[in-house]
């Protein structure tokens, strides 16, 4: 069975303060983007790639492609108003329904090969999985007028790649939109579906904000001089 990828790049650069939609910046001289798609292939070579983008950026990622010889085949979808939409999208270009489908913020670079096979070996098994951490900082929650403290240990940061069996996925989005739909685990689930949690990386974060490019700039420079 063939395995896919969702890679869903649909931001901008307004909290980057950048001129350049986010998923286009540079990451130690590559774009966040390519440097996302590579870590998949590195995966696996037979992944198939559905790429969706902006209608109105199509054209500055083939500009990418050619200024840095980026040669990996992949599939181009166009995005929707929301990122429910945008994924529907991408679904509607893949055919086969039989193998797995993962669906990734563009926007996180740094995923290991080793995360992505832990969430597709569980997704194999279990349907339908997701990567998430515990935060580190104590967590309170605001009622009323007042806060209390709730247990970290019951607390996740989820992050993507996000993995279902594709015929679960594409059943999901079937479904009319709901603004209850906060990423694709919450889309499956309403169908009553369980979700299956697996072990994150603190390093596989979204990058948004100015800080986020300088740390994650500094933890790629130290894998490559590994």
């Amino acid at each position: 069975m063939k395995n896919h990828v969702i890679i869903v790049a649909g931001g901008a650069g307004t909290r980057m303060k950048s001129d350049i939609p986010k998923q286009f910046i540079c990451l130690v001289e590559t774009p966040i983007l390519m440097r996302t798609i590579s870590v998949f292939k590195d995966f696996d070579k037979d992944l198939n790639i559905v790429l969706v983008l902006p209608k109105e950026e199509i054209i500055t990622w083939q500009k990418l492609c050619e200024e840095y010889s980026f040669t990996e085949n992949l599939t181009i979808a166009e995005g929707g108003a929301t990122r429910f939409y945008s994924v529907k999208n991408g679904l509607d270009k893949i055919h086969d329904s039989e193998g797995l489908i993962a669906v990734h913020d563009a926007v996180r670079p740094l995923i290991t090969k080793d995360v992505i096979e832990r969430i597709f070996n569980c997704a194999e098994k279990n349907g339908a999985a997701i990567p998430c951490v515990h935060p580190h900082d104590s967590i309170r929650i605001l009622k009323n007028d007042s806060t209390e403290p709730l247990n970290r240990d019951h607390i996740y940061f989820v992050q993507t790649p996000q993995c279902f069996q594709g015929s679960l996925l594409k059943k999901a989005y079937l479904q009319p939109y709901s603004d209850s739909f906060t990423d694709d685990a919450t889309v499956v689930e309403n169908l009553g579906e369980k979700i299956s949690i697996v072990e994150g990386s603190r390093e596989n974060f979204k990058i948004t904000m100015p800080e986020d490019l300088i740390l994650a700039e500094a933890l790629l420079k130290m894998r490559i001089e590994k």
